[in-house]
């Protein structure tokens, strides 16, 4: 007995087209949930920062008898960061300023994709 073995396997064009619209659709939904984590990563990555500044400024203030209507010295506290000999920058490309005096909070000017400003809480 003889098999016939002339018949071609392979996709149909209507499969393949499937395959690719599933694909499409995977890629539609999973995109913009990308770029919200993203988003939400750098945010938190930034008050993170933003609190070791804080810290760093209390412990300067702390260790050289300021008060809290003392303004902080960029080149003094960067000593007091833990892990780091320069000043932290935010990963959505802001900068951090010092607070004016030494009670209040680190601001930083980096708005993030949404256009809010990233805050300590």
């Amino acid at each position: 007995m003889k098999i016939d073995t002339s018949r071609r396997a392979g996709f149909t064009l209507v499969e393949i087209m499937i395959v690719v619209a599933i694909i499409g659709l995977l890629a539609a939904i999973a995109i913009p949930n990308f770029v919200k984590s993203r988003n939400t990563t750098q945010s938190n990555s930034c008050i993170h920062n933003m609190r070791r500044v804080d810290c760093a400024i209390q412990q300067w203030a702390l260790e050289n008898g300021k008060k809290d209507s003392d303004a902080p010295v960029e080149a003094e506290v960067v000593t007091y960061i833990k892990g780091s000999p320069v000043m932290p920058v935010c990963p959505a490309g802001g900068a951090y300023s010092l607070a004016a005096t030494v009670g209040t909070i680190p601001a930083v000017a980096c708005p993030n994709e949404n256009g809010n400003q990233h805050k300590l809480p």
